[in-house]
This record gives structure tokens, sequence and C-alpha cells, in this order.
């Protein structure tokens, strides 16, 4: 089964030839290697470029250990240049390099390479390749499937198809298991051996059962507020292992740099500040949130909220939780101020919207409810809300727009 990822594919065709260092990352099993492998490899050929001018390897085989040493792998792909043409050089889990930096600016040197790398870790955070890279790398994130590329694998009732992805999520893999059974094995294995493991062991961590539970307790609170004081407090409160906030702190930092959790800020849209106080973290893939709970917990609200957070980040907006302030005056003549949550505020360059995820709005009261936050922010900025029903697009009279989830998942809905 061939999953189209053209969303992918296009930013790769679209950094052709801009002189940077094509650095594709991710979570482990989201799809780096086989977009490039495969895919983009088939693009190239599609083309025009010979074989014998794209140069691969993939640095996690073991077959491939001595280009390792980043002498050897330069002279390697140096010794793959036969003519004065363009070379594309895909390089898989550039990390096992040492110096791998070096190695890459090496290769920028030479105008005939078109070089392209995928990392799995800590090493290639968006805030550091800036900085290694000294502005010669462009970063492309791949996460696991959006909903709109697994439909288009699988087909069928949208519904069924919804509710499949929701429970096992998006990494590819999961689609070729046949039966529940097999899915929750395949999930286990990654979660724990792929995943936890790799976290432990880059990390040294010396409390592994209290990360294990730190995990459950974020998997458990998604789209919650929080903070490493109040997930502290949880520990003690409970029978579970006492983690310092410090630690806490460290762990969840952890949890970033492997991709399996991203955090989303509090920022006060009036104030035009940040809000230091807590903040919501929501999980990059669901299939490994349910897993780690050991799919006791599906509640569709908050995972609905998830959805709609990763396809916002996929589409490459910067998301925040937005938080509006409000005085009003109570039958005494005291003045109290209220505030209001906006699920997601998203920018990308000089675009805004503001979103509420809302499950159903059944009631006129639900309505008011959902609205009452987004009517409080006084900007011309497009408003939102993205509710599950089956409904056709639709304008109020405030100029709210509803569309249904599978509309905007689809991309039959554009921001």
């Amino acid at each position: 089964m061939i999953i189209k990822r053209d969303f992918y594919l296009q930013n790769l065709i679209n950094s052709q030839g801009n002189g940077l260092v094509k650095i594709v990352t991710g979570g482990r099993r989201s799809g780096k290697s086989f977009l490039l492998f495969n895919i983009f490899h088939n693009h190239l050929i599609e083309s025009g470029i010979t074989e014998d001018h794209i140069i691969e390897l993939s640095l996690d085989d073991r077959k491939n250990k001595e280009y390792r040493d980043p002498d050897l792998l330069l002279e390697y792909i140096e010794n793959k240049v036969k003519d004065k043409g363009k070379y594309y050089v895909i390089l898989d889990e550039i990390q096992f390099v040492e110096d791998f930096v070096e190695v890459m600016l090496s290769l920028m040197h030479n105008s005939q390479f078109e070089v392209y790398v995928t990392g799995s870790n800590s090493k290639f955070l968006s805030k550091d390749i800036a900085t290694e890279f000294r502005g010669r790398g462009e970063e492309i994130r791949v996460w696991p499937l959006s909903f709109a590329e697994y439909y288009s694998a699988v087909g069928g009732d949208k519904r069924a198809a919804w509710n499949e992805y929701y429970t096992f999520g998006g990494l590819p893999q999961v689609l070729l298991m046949e039966t529940d059974e097999k899915k929750m094995e395949y999930l286990r294995t990654i979660f724990e051996l792929t995943y936890i493991n790799d976290i432990f062991e880059r990390n040294k961590l010396k409390n592994p059962e209290g990360f294990k539970q730190l995990v459950q307790v974020i998997a458990s609170g998604i789209g919650s507020p929080t903070n490493p004081t109040r997930i502290a407090n949880t520990f003690r409160s409970g029978e579970k292992i006492v983690i310092k906030e410090s630690t806490i702190r460290n762990y969840l930092t952890y949890m970033e740099d492997a991709f399996l959790i991203e955090e989303a800020k509090r920022f006060d849209v009036k104030g035009r500040k940040y809000i230091g106080t807590e903040n919501k973290y929501y999980f990059t893939d669901l299939g490994l949130r349910g897993i780690s709970l050991n799919f006791r917990q599906q509640e569709e609200t908050h995972i609905m909220e998830n959805i709609v957070y990763n396809e916002l980040r996929r589409r490459g907006y910067l998301v925040d939780v937005g938080v509006v302030e409000k005085w009003e005056t109570n039958n005494e003549g005291q003045r109290k101020r209220k505030e209001f949550e906006i699920d997601f505020v998203i920018n990308k360059g000089s675009e805004r919207v503001y979103i509420q995820s809302a499950y159903q709005m059944p009631t006129h009261e639900k309505i008011v409810q959902e609205q009452n936050s987004l009517l409080n922010v006084r900007d011309s900025f497009k408003k939102l809300i993205i509710v599950w029903d089956d409904i056709k697009e639709k304008v109020d009279d405030n100029g709210i727009i509803t569309v249904s989830l599978l509309d905007f998942l689809l991309d039959n809905y554009k921001l």
C-alpha cells in the first residue's frame, strides 16, 4: 500500500536548489525514510534524474556502520561523483554520524550536491537547526498521517475511518495491520522499545517508573491546562511515585525532544503576551497516547481537540491557547474579572485565526458558551468553530464560521 504524502513531497520539491541542507525531522515510524527513499526518490527519477546521481545511505543500518565515521562518509559521497551534474545526497538517521553538522556543511561547499537528511531525536529540534547549521539548514517536519492522508489510503465510510483513526492513530505501519489486536501489539512495541527506551538511554534516566507514570498523567489530561507544580502535587496526593518539580520539567522536555508530545502555551489575546502559569500538552500521535493508557480513556471530545491541534501544526501554523479577560458587574455592583479560553490561536506570517473545537452544540446554551470567548476578541481576524456534526459551512450574524470536523480535516475547508 502506497500512502500519498503530497504535502511533504511538495515541500521537498519547493526546497530544491535553495542552497540549504533539507533536514527532515519527526517522530520514529512517522514515515520520514519512506518519504525520502521511496516517494521523493520516485519523483527524482520521473523528473529525469538518473539512479547514479542519487546517493542514498541508511545510517542506522548495521551494514553501513563504517560510514558513521564522518571522514569515511565524506569520502564515500565524493567518490560517487563522476561528472559535473547535480547529485542528490539522501542520508537517513544522520545523528549516527559523529560531527554530522560539519559533514553537512562540508558537502554544501560543493554546489553539485543537494543534501537531504533525516533525524529522530533532540539533535534535530527546530530551535537547534538554525544555530547548529549556521543558517544553512531548513527543517521539514513530518507528522504521522493526517486524517486526509489516512482516508486517502483506506477509503470507505468516513465516520468508520474516523473511529479507526482516533483510536489507533496515524503511524503508517498501523494501516497494514489487519486486526485491532495486531494494531495494539504494534503500537505497544513501538511505544515501549522505540520511544520510551530511546528516551531512557539518551537521557540516562534514573527513575524509569516515574517517567512512565508521568507519560500516563499527560496522556490522561490532553487538552487540560497544567504545569509541573500541579503535576508534582498530583504525584504527592496519589499513590504514585513522588517526583520533584524540576525532574518533571526535565521529563516533559525529554518527551518533546522525542516528538512524543507538544506544548501549547497560553496567550493573553488582549494583553498580547504569554501567560506563564499553565500550558496544555498534546500527543503527536493518538495511537501512542492510547497505548500508554491501555486504551482506557477514549474521550472523543479531548481526542478531537488533540487531532485538530495536530492538523494545525502539520499545516505549518504556530498554535497557542488563547485567554480573553472580561470585566462584568454583578447585581451588587461589584466588578469581577471573568476569563474565557479560546482553544487555539493560530498564526502564520500575517495570518491569524481563532478556533474553538466543539464536539457538539446541541442547545442554544452550548452555542453561547462556545461563542463567548470568540465574541470577546475585538479584532477582525477570522473566528471559527469546528464541530463533530455533519453540517455545511455556515456564518452567523457575528461573522463566526462553523464547519464540520471531517470537512476541515479532509481539506474541504481552507483556513
